[in-house]
């Protein structure tokens, strides 16, 4: 297990850093000079995270069915894709994006029409319920890490998601070392305070490294950042696994060796993103 994870976390780490930096050599942020179609910044990030998307999706799908709800995928991966290129508009990302809206309420009548369509009336409400949240879920959270990148920078992203992953290992290492007492116990009983300690060292750790030397904030507010953004990683991550729990499965899928599938690794990502688009705008970043 542990091998596994290592090796999956070595490639996907790699892989991350990789396409993030290429995007930002793509884009001119290396060289000084950003590209002049700027309003196709972001690619190779929207597409990875669009890409991430339509697996977790089906992952979703699956949790839900064991419950015996249906996601109604036909209209959830498209209208979650769609989102995630919103990102596209940074300048009206977050306030006065008439499509977002229009694109919501869109999605509402087409889950009734597809599902009056394809399953009758039987189990409507639970299942366009459950289409509606597997793309506030997966489609409306992701759409901030791309959000992120285009709008503050690739270094911004990187942050963000090395440190909420930076709790991650943290607190499996200090966990498996010295934990005792149980951190959630219904929820996530190999969850411990000593993990969660250990978790937020390293991501203080790595969120002051950050902020110096990538010039982001101070180190003060990096040591904020990655307290804060620790305890918001572990809550996004018990909130997946409030998911499995209620459909009685221990991972979302075995895609990802190692981890379970791709909600398992990006659950943490999916919470943190929004809030860490509000802290890098509240800083003027």
């Amino acid at each position: 297990m542990l091998k596994y994870r290592l090796i999956s976390g070595t490639l996907m780490t790699l892989a991350f850093i990789g396409i993030v930096l290429l995007n930002a050599y793509f884009d001119g942020y290396f060289t000084g000079y950003l590209a002049p179609d700027e309003p196709l910044q972001g690619t190779l990030v929207i597409i990875l995270v669009a890409l991430l998307m339509v697996p977790g999706l089906f992952e979703l799908s699956k949790l839900a069915a064991v419950k015996g709800a249906k996601i109604l995928l036909p209209v959830s991966i498209p209208v979650s894709i769609l989102l995630v290129t919103r990102s596209y508009r940074p300048s009206v990302f977050m306030f006065g994006d008439a499509f977002v809206f229009f694109l919501l309420a869109f999605t509402i009548m087409a889950c009734f029409l597809y599902h009056r369509i394809r399953y009758g009336l039987s189990g409507m409400l639970v299942n366009c319920g459950a289409a509606c949240f597997s793309i506030l879920y997966l489609g409306v959270l992701g759409a901030f890490a791309p959000a992120t990148y285009i709008v503050f920078g690739p270094w911004h992203l990187l942050m963000l998601v090395f440190v909420v992953k930076a709790c991650d290992i943290g607190a499996y290492t200090a966990g498996q070392l010295f934990g005792k007492h149980k951190f959630s116990p219904i929820i996530s009983p190999k969850k411990t305070w000593e993990g969660m300690a250990g978790g937020v060292i390293l991501a203080v750790i790595v969120a002051v490294g950050f902020a110096l030397f990538c010039d982001i904030m101070a180190w003060w507010l990096g040591v904020v950042f990655g307290i804060v953004f620790a305890f918001l990683g572990q809550l996004g991550d018990l909130a997946e696994s409030m998911l499995k729990r209620d459909a009685e499965t221990k991972d979302a899928s075995n895609n990802v060796p190692g981890f379970g599938g791709i909600l398992d690794v990006v659950d943490s990502i999916l919470v943190t993103a929004p809030f860490g688009y509000l802290f890098f705008s509240l800083l003027g970043q």
